[in-house]
């Protein structure tokens, strides 16, 4: 080829170059009077110059000096707008979880150091898909009467299709996260909302009352997975300053199903029959499932196995035998039977833990109280002096779904807060960085926010079971109650799922699995004995009981937390072998203190300019 060159006398001229032939991935270019060939991998471009000595592109430059048809940057640099440019992204062909290639948010090796708008969407996604499950829960109800009428079935069996399905999401998900510290999440969320989708077709379909109560078992431990993986993916992406605000936005997601469900069911089931709930269901799920394909990457950190040491082979070892080949066939099936029905049962073991148990009863009272509040509002409504339809009585759950919402949009931004304003009034600060970054504890999470929570929802339960017999004129008393019962029973659920995650960093899916395995057992328990203690005591007398034990339990689980909190997460934290934080209490100035709030402001400022 032919090429602009200089002779000796710094004469420019034309050269002829004979031709050579060019290896795979070799390029021949030409850049200003030097020639030389660009050798394409798949990190980077590597110049190779061919005339040395002349002021020419040499091999450890490694310039990308090309052509403009050749990609100017690496393969693990490439900009995006969903990352920030200094987070690498995993090539397509690396990408972790089932159909991992097609994902249009791309994985990055720091989940964490994802745009605050691609964190947002992963997180209203998750939301979105955690409103499976209790949607099935509610809009089963208003069909059920139908669903009596046409499979010949007894009230008590019929019944049996919602309390199973809230028993099968209290247990799969033990399942579901301890496969999802392993598999990863994005693997978990795909196998589980096409399991959804079949079962809830099939039960559409079912053809007796047996075949739809198995369908809604598999159905509901399907529907689960999220309510355990959701609050992983959160832990992954959130740093633990901007948790509280992510973990109310996906908690809304689970509390939009209880807010639609009813109303949904009524008027579909009302229409088409109880079969169109269950279809309903199944598009939802569908809908859901190709979100979760498309927009939700793997966020499960990457964890590079330890290179085990290379042996030499043992020269008077025995040679393999057919007794040992079958001893290890036998060992490796215990193994894998272990690892599929033992392991994830383990995760039970972690209330052994002070600060798991304690936070766990916190939410599980919580929970309890607000299935007896479901049926008390039910049983009231459907009898004198009110004998409210259905439909209106599905009305009647807005008013604590909109308490559940208010505090899900509030609540977050003011746990952060107080975690915030906790670490700098202990003074506790990590002086390896500059400017010095704030250290966070789980507990500092608990301040007068969790001491309101944990006396509102219990007295406003008392006040709406003395107000709720007065009849049509004083029914504004007990949904204002309610309202306020579902603002603190949501600020009691947010706080204590966000420390979960914090007290088991490492097994942040395992501690919300525990969580909801122990809150879904008891809001079973508590819906089934619900209205036969209705009947027997009376729905005022029912509500100051459970109202009192959950004020006075609640309060002092918060104390026990506030008091021994911080030696109990140490004890724990070594037991676990997690990353123990060196905590520094530093006595600091008002003016220290100040400068120290201003950068953590002006960084916050930073991260927000870095999603535009």
């Amino acid at each position: 080829m032919a090429v602009g060159s200089s002779d000796e006398n710094g004469r420019s001229g034309s050269v002829a170059k004979p031709d050579r032939p060019s290896s795979p991935g070799q390029e021949e270019f030409e850049v200003g009077s030097h020639t030389g060939t660009s050798i394409s991998t798949d990190e980077e471009a590597v110049i190779v110059d061919d005339v040395p000595g002349q002021g020419g592109i040499s091999l450890s430059h490694r310039e990308n000096v090309l052509s403009p048809t050749q990609p100017t940057q690496t393969r693990s640099r490439r900009s995006s707008s969903f990352v920030r440019p200094n987070n690498p992204i995993v090539p397509r062909s690396q990408r972790r979880g089932l159909f991992g290639r097609f994902t249009i948010i791309p994985e990055v090796e720091t989940p964490l150091e994802y745009k605050r708008g691609t964190k947002w969407t992963i997180t209203a996604v998750v939301a979105l898909a955690a409103a499976g499950a209790p949607m099935g829960s509610g809009i089963f109800l208003p069909a059920l009467p139908d669903l009596a009428k046409e499979l010949n079935a007894t009230t008590t069996i019929t019944n049996l299709t919602v309390a199973m399905y809230m028993l099968a999401m209290s247990i799969f998900p033990l399942w579901w996260s301890s496969f999802s510290e392993t598999l990863g999440r994005r693997t978990i969320y795909i196998i589980s909302f096409t399991m959804f989708v079949v079962f809830s077709a099939l039960s559409a379909i079912s053809v007796n009352i047996s075949m739809l109560i198995v369908m809604r078992i598999l159905g509901g431990g399907a529907s689960a997975s999220v309510q355990a993986v959701g609050a992983g993916t959160i832990a992954d992406i959130w740093e633990p300053a901007e948790r509280g605000r992510a973990m109310g936005l996906f908690y809304l997601g689970p509390l939009i199903g209880p807010l639609i469900s009813p109303l949904t069911g009524g008027s579909l089931s009302g229409a088409f029959g109880w079969r169109s709930t269950m279809w309903f269901l199944t598009i939802y799920g569908g809908v859901m499932l190709l979100m979760i394909f498309f927009c939700l990457p793997e966020t499960l950190a990457n964890k590079k196995p330890a290179t085990a040491p290379i042996s030499s082979p043992d020269p008077t070892a025995n040679p393999l035998t057919r007794v040992t080949t079958t001893a290890k066939s036998i060992k490796s099936a215990a193994s894998t039977i272990k690892r599929f029905l033992w392991d994830p049962l383990t995760v039970l073991a972690y209330l052994r833990y002070p600060p798991v148990l304690i936070s766990v009863y916190s939410a599980s009272v919580a929970f309890g109280s607000l299935f007896v509040l479901n049926i008390s509002i039910q049983s009231t409504y459907s009898t004198p002096p009110y004998n409210f339809t259905s439909t209106i009585i599905g009305c009647m759950y807005l008013a604590p779904s909109l308490g559940y919402i208010t505090a899900s949009t509030v609540g977050g931004r003011w746990l952060d807060h107080i975690m915030k304003r906790e670490a700098l009034r202990a003074g506790r600060f990590d002086d390896s960085v500059s400017p010095p970054k704030l250290i966070y504890l789980p507990e500092d999470r608990m301040g007068e926010n969790m001491w309101l929570a944990a006396s509102l929802y219990p007295l406003s339960l008392i006040v709406y079971g003395f107000t709720a017999s007065q009849g049509l004129k004083y029914i504004a008393a007990p949904a204002i109650a309610t309202f306020l019962f579902g603002v603190g029973s949501m600020l009691v659920f947010g706080a204590v799922t966000t420390m979960l995650t914090e007290f088991m960093p490492q097994r942040s899916s395992s501690g919300v699995a525990v969580n909801n395995f122990v809150r879904n057992f008891v809001s079973c328990v508590g819906a089934i004995l619900a209205q036969p203690l209705i009947d027997a005591m009376g729905n005022r007398w029912l509500c100051l009981m459970v109202g009192l034990f959950a004020w006075i339990t609640g309060n002092g689980a918060i104390f026990l937390l506030k008091r021994r909190g911080e030696k109990w997460r140490r004890e724990m934290d070594e037991a676990l072998g997690n990353d123990v934080k060196v905590v520094h209490h530093g006595q600091r100035s008002n003016e220290e203190l100040g400068q120290m709030d201003g950068d953590i402001r002006l960084e916050e400022m930073c991260d927000k300019e870095d999603k535009q």
